[in-house]
């Protein structure tokens, strides 16, 4: 028994069966990612922040905000239930598009039920940059944490304290939307990327030239984030559409494609929509 213990000991296959199971307790994210989490299946996990809102008391806030989304977040499926978020929540934009359910309970008012909202803004000041997290919300959206009758006393409370919790979005079976800007030329690209459903975020946007379903087609080049939801590729030569766009998210590092989403003829100003979405 001692010989084959020794022996066990001194095998490599043994050996290397250890290092891999010291590096997976000792460098936990080696061997596991916490990012692909789906948020369809997964449980709330509520936090405190602080909430205020801005613009009309039924109105969206601003029109469309640091996000780029302009007068759609007035629309469906936005439908005015939008925020503005702090830098802690906001990320230089790689946010925009996350939703998130929100409630309160601390004032008569609050009703107590969770409504859901969309990131399509950022408030940089006063407590949106002092909280830990703060929701500067649509006064559509801040009502919706009211008991019936009773939103205009809410609005009247000043800063909330609320909770909140990271959920997936669903815009009931809409799939992903590219809206071109209207700088966009032959050589040079811009879209708004609008939505996306489950983690609603995004981490990269990818272009591909021609036909994207050929061996022989364009590699994906990288496109840069312009500011918020708004990514951008200076090609610096004439773009071959049709044009295939791939998307990764933010929050759990999913991938999807929109094949062939912008075609030949595609105009600034437009928007294209894709036949897919994360959900």
């Amino acid at each position: 028994l001692a010989m084959a213990t020794s022996h066990l000991l001194s095998s490599p296959r043994f050996l290397t069966s250890c290092l891999v199971a010291f590096f997976c307790f000792s460098k936990l994210c080696l061997c596991f990612n916490p990012k692909h989490f789906n948020l369809s299946t997964m449980a709330a996990h509520w936090s405190s922040a602080g909430a205020t809102w801005y613009g009309s008391p039924d109105g969206a806030g601003s029109d469309g905000g640091a996000c780029g989304y302009g007068n759609t977040v007035s629309q469906a499926p936005f439908s005015s239930m939008i925020t503005s978020v702090g830098p802690s929540l906001y990320k230089l934009g790689k946010e925009c598009g996350a939703c998130y359910q929100i409630k309160c309970t601390m004032h008569p008012s609050c009703s107590g039920k969770p409504a859901r909202v969309v990131i399509t803004d950022s408030c940089p000041g006063g407590p949106c940059a002092s909280d830990s997290a703060h929701f500067d919300l649509s006064g559509t959206a801040f009502g919706a944490m009211a008991k019936p009758g009773e939103e205009g006393n809410l609005r009247n409370a000043g800063v909330l304290q609320i909770r909140y919790a990271r959920v997936a979005c669903d815009y009931s079976g809409k799939t992903i939307a590219f809206h071109v800007d209207q700088g966009s030329n032959p050589n040079y690209i811009a879209v708004v990327v609008e939505f996306e459903d489950g983690d609603g975020d995004l981490a990269g946007v990818y272009l591909k030239e021609g036909n994207a379903g050929s061996e022989q087609g364009h590699e994906w080049r990288g496109m840069q984030q312009s500011w918020g939801a708004v990514w951008k590729l200076d090609a610096g030569s004439e773009l071959q559409p049709p044009l295939s766009i791939r998307l990764t998210s933010q929050y759990s590092g999913q991938t999807l494609v929109a094949k062939d989403v912008i075609p030949k003829g595609w105009v600034p100003g437009a928007t294209y929509r894709s036949l897919v979405n994360y959900i």
